[in-house]
């Protein structure tokens, strides 16, 4: 495998913010137009950027580092909370670093992978990010967060699924380093959509049943009617169906999926399939879901035997194959049963 190839990942798919740039209200338009701006300018950017360097030895501690923005785009900003050190009075940085914390915990307690990559990689995130930005990201190096428009969408750092699903952005680039179009883009989207997920039910104490299956619950606001978050694993396609932000176009199944050339190849879009392959084995495993399904997913990205450009068929079939090895292979069947359930062939 190559070096790990740093790659901007926001939280909110272009093709809201796209949407959202069209409204009639100038106020929602701006916000968007905004956002869609400055990651266009994130994305131009990042390309020659190296990789962090991991920490010089591995602890199994977190090392923490929030900073603030001060509603500016110059990161990171002004240094506001260090490993250690105790809450401020800014609830958006506390939030942060608690989800910077929950994130670390299950890398490690679940899988004894020490930070995103394993080697104790200190963890930086930016908050306040410029204004009214309505989207959280990972660059490569680190954590950035705006504030939301206080209408559409609300402080990125609230929901804790968002800060895991953008860190495992990172721990994707770190393990199996999933190219970000077509299909390896919407498997490096849906990875992060797991183990968002899976930070969320572990620091709740969840099991798979007991789960929402949300990704961003909380995170949208009062001027949106008809939302419950940003996606559904457990049902692809309803996570929204409201006047401004539009419809969920997430598909569950393959009959459905969508062939476009926005968003790197639907990178957001399509995997909502995967998603539910997942959702589906971990709801019939039962338990809990970063047990035998996480562990699945983990060993899979971390066993050197995917290519950077693999599709869902080769993955699916990568799955199986590490739950026989890992579990025997009444476990393995389960796995096929979740990927024919959304239409991806392991034969």
């Amino acid at each position: 495998m190559t070096s790990p190839l740093p790659v901007f990942c926001s939280i909110v798919p272009p093709h809201v913010l796209e949407r959202l740039a069209e409204h009639a209200d100038p106020a929602v338009a701006e916000a968007a137009r905004r956002t869609l701006a400055v990651d266009l300018a994130q994305r131009a950017t990042r390309t020659d950027r190296p990789a962090p360097a991991p920490a010089e030895s591995s602890t199994g501690k977190p090392r923490r580092t929030i900073y603030d923005a001060k509603n500016g785009t110059r990161l990171p900003g002004h240094e506001v909370r260090g490993e250690g050190e105790p809450a401020t009075t800014d609830d958006t940085a506390n939030r942060a670093y608690a989800g910077l914390g929950a994130t670390y915990d299950l890398f490690l307690n679940a899988f004894g992978h020490d930070s995103i990559d394993g080697a104790g990689l200190p963890l930086r995130a930016t908050v306040h990010y410029d204004e009214k930005y309505d989207n959280a990201f990972w660059n490569g190096e680190q954590m950035v967060f705006g504030d939301g428009d206080g209408e559409l969408f609300l402080d990125f750092t609230i929901p804790v699924d968002v800060i895991g699903h953008e860190l495992a952005h990172g721990f994707t680039q770190y393990s199996a380093n999933l190219a970000y179009y077509g299909q390896s883009g919407a498997l490096n989207e849906h990875v992060s959509d797991v183990f968002g997920s899976l930070v969320k039910q572990y620091a709740l104490g969840q099991s798979a049943d007991q789960a929402d299956w949300l990704i961003g619950a909380g995170l949208l606001g009062p001027a949106v009617d008809e939302g419950t978050a940003l996606r559904s694993m457990k049902a692809p396609g309803t996570a929204y169906d409201d006047d401004v932000l539009g419809k969920d176009p997430q598909p569950a199944h393959m009959d459905h999926y969508v062939r476009t050339g926005s968003d790197n190849g639907g990178v957001h879009i399509n995997s909502g399939i995967p998603n539910h392959a997942f959702y589906l084995l971990a709801t019939e495993l039962g338990g809990n879901a970063w047990e035998r399904p996480g562990r699945i997913w983990y060993t899979t990205m971390t066993g050197g035997t995917l290519t950077e450009e693999v599709r869902f068929g080769e993955f699916a079939r990568a799955t199986v194959a590490t739950a026989r090895d890992v579990y025997g292979e009444e476990t393995a069947e389960a796995v096929r049963r979740a990927w024919s359930g959304v239409g991806v062939s392991t034969s």
